[in-house]
């Protein structure tokens, strides 16, 4: 018995130099076992044995990444590295999100504590050794404009610098709250293409793009509101709070955005 564990470790251990070797740094269980022509006790015992060692992971049930020697002390895979992979084995429509996503675009005020991705529905966050994945629920994700970048493993979906803008103003509660949210805008302004404003604006509900054109306005990004003022005085037929549930004396209405100020924010840069 103990010989044929050593040949099924070794085996596995080929396996994953061989995917590794090719560029290729991510696995099904169903693939590791076809490879090893074992059982699927076998193969699991296997792979957890390579996963004690720190040279594979599981991001989530069934789904591993090779850990190159660069990435050890992190336990996994960076999440970019390995979240289109995973996005396509569970056939998931996404993208990176409100503060990761602004990263891609020189933001870095705001660290996130967790890589943002956006899907369909909510789902647990990823617990990969240090690297930490979190999920937001986005309604008509589909219709969100998205951009690819370049990894070390692959291409990844990225909301534009526009989509970006409206889903942080959309959920302030994960971007730093209003006054982190007014951050981020003043670092994406010189990013943002101001005539694509409405189109990303057109995916999410109106309060949003009504909340995202009044904190525009305390920065730079001001100077690229003019097209979402247009289509918010278009549409938007009520006022909307500024921070909804808070309460506050204080309550300003701006009609250039149909907002009700009822909190007071201050951007840091």
């Amino acid at each position: 018995m103990g010989v044929k564990s050593k040949k099924e470790r070794l085996a596995a251990q080929d396996y994953v130099d061989q995917l590794a070797s090719s560029g290729r740094y991510h696995f099904n269980s169903h693939e590791a076992r076809a490879a090893l022509k074992v059982s699927a006790d076998a193969t699991k015992l296997a792979l957890n044995r390579l996963s004690r060692q720190g040279l594979i992971a599981q991001p989530a049930r069934g789904f591993y990444t090779v850990i190159p020697p660069e990435y050890r002390s992190l336990g996994c895979l960076p999440a970019e590295q390995f979240i289109p992979a995973l996005m396509t084995l569970q056939s998931q429509t996404y993208y990176v999100g409100l503060l990761s996503a602004a990263q891609y675009y020189g933001s870095a005020h705001h660290r996130p504590q967790a890589f943002q991705v956006v899907l369909q529905k909510n789902r647990r966050p990823i617990h990969c050794g240090k690297v930490r994945v979190s999920f937001i629920a986005r309604k008509r994700i589909g219709e969100v404009p998205v951009r690819t970048f370049n990894t070390p493993r692959g291409e990844i979906r990225v909301s534009t610098p526009e989509a970006t803008a409206v889903d942080i103003a959309g959920y302030p509660q994960h971007a730093g709250g209003l006054d982190g949210v007014a951050t981020v805008l003043a670092e994406l302004a010189d990013s943002m293409d101001a005539n694509r404003l409405p189109q990303a604006a057109s995916t999410a509900p109106l309060t949003w793009a009504q909340r995202l054109g009044f904190l525009m306005g305390l920065s730079e990004a001001r100077e690229k509101s003019d097209p979402l003022r247009a289509y918010v005085q278009n549409h938007a037929r009520e006022y909307t709070l500024l921070s909804p549930g808070h309460q506050s004396t204080r309550k300003m209405r701006v009609p250039d955005w149909k907002v009700i100020v009822n909190a007071h924010v201050e951007h840091e840069l």
